[in-house]
């Protein structure tokens, strides 16, 4: 089997091994494939892996030797699934590889806002420290995350790994998601979408981006929250309308951002979050651990092993 790897840069930047793969066939790697540069390296490929490089119908119709796609992530939104299903090729995702990563890096991220770790660091760097008065100084009041309110927009996995951290914080935790959630712990609550927008000293996202949810986040539902609250986006970019977050924030409506995703990746340098009032940006980075990436390549493997098998899993189309 050839096997190519379109952009696997991300995945492996050289810190890990790619053997679980490579003893599955001849493996092609490419740190990054152009769009222009997709068929001339795919063609003759039986199976492709990619993160980002789209495989759209156009694509899929110039590799006639393809038989299996494996999607390194659990977004599968580059894959045009129908038209792959069309020429009976099977596409997989890998998921849950990322959930402690992502749960750890939403409270990196709300710590941060909450004690300005940051902002600290660098003051003492500047010699602030050394040049004080007292054995300490504040800029400003910390306050603990005890007995806060989280809302947890979304219940999957990486939703309910946060609930249980807020919970070891003691916490106060509710919950959109609509329908239905099974086997829900007594210390969450569910709530309906303006209850959470009001209740919550912090809202943290993690639903799926559909049509649904885009913008998500916008000047009406902003306008229901406290004016101490603060976001937390590492889900997708697209449910938050960037241009009204931005001027909720520098306009004072709410207190802070913490944002790893934006709509577009890698951003305008024009984008009006990156230099608004307190917010906080990574460059999706959440799902990046070491251990995370370790599991993906290992889910990889799985997936393409079953396919070769003729038993493939996780197929999505």
């Amino acid at each position: 089997m050839n096997i190519v790897f379109l952009d696997a840069y991300t995945t492996n930047p050289g810190d890990l091994s790619w053997k679980s793969i490579n003893s599955l066939g001849s493996l092609t790697v490419y740190d990054r494939t152009e769009q222009n540069k997709i068929i001339e390296r795919a063609k003759k490929a039986d199976i492709i892996i990619t993160n980002k490089v789209p495989l759209l119908s156009e694509t899929l119709s110039m590799l006639p030797k393809l038989q299996y796609i494996c999607v390194a992530a659990t977004g599968v939104n580059i894959v045009d699934l129908e038209y792959a299903g069309y020429k009976n090729i099977p596409v997989s995702n890998v998921v849950g590889y990322s959930t402690a990563s992502v749960a750890q890096t939403v409270f990196a991220h709300i710590l941060n806002l909450l004690n300005k770790i940051d902002y600290q660091a660098e003051e003492v760097n500047k010699g602030r420290w050394s040049a004080s008065k007292d054995f300490t100084y504040c800029d400003f009041p910390i306050f603990e995350l005890s007995n806060l309110t989280l809302g947890i927009v979304g219940f999957g996995n990486i939703g309910k790994t946060v609930a249980k951290i807020a919970n070891s914080f003691n916490m106060k935790i509710n919950v959109y998601k609509p329908g239905k959630i099974p086997d829900l712990p007594a210390c969450i609550n569910k709530v309906d979408k303006e209850t959470l927008f009001r209740k919550s000293d912090i809202i943290t996202l993690h639903c799926p981006l559909s049509e649904d949810t885009r913008n998500f986040i916008n000047s009406s539902t902003i306008t229901l929250m406290k004016k101490n609250a603060y976001l937390i986006n590492t889900g997708r970019g697209g449910l938050v309308n960037e241009e009204e977050l931005a001027d909720a924030l520098n306009s004072g409506k709410i207190a802070g951002a913490g944002l790893d995703v934006l709509s577009k990746e890698p951003p305008e340098k024009n984008n009006p979050l990156i230099n608004a009032k307190n917010c906080k940006i990574t460059p999706h980075v959440a799902w990046s651990s070491v251990e995370a990436r370790k599991r993906l390549i290992k889910g990889i493997a799985k997936n393409i092993k079953s396919f070769i098998n003729g038993n493939p899993v996780n197929v999505v189309n």
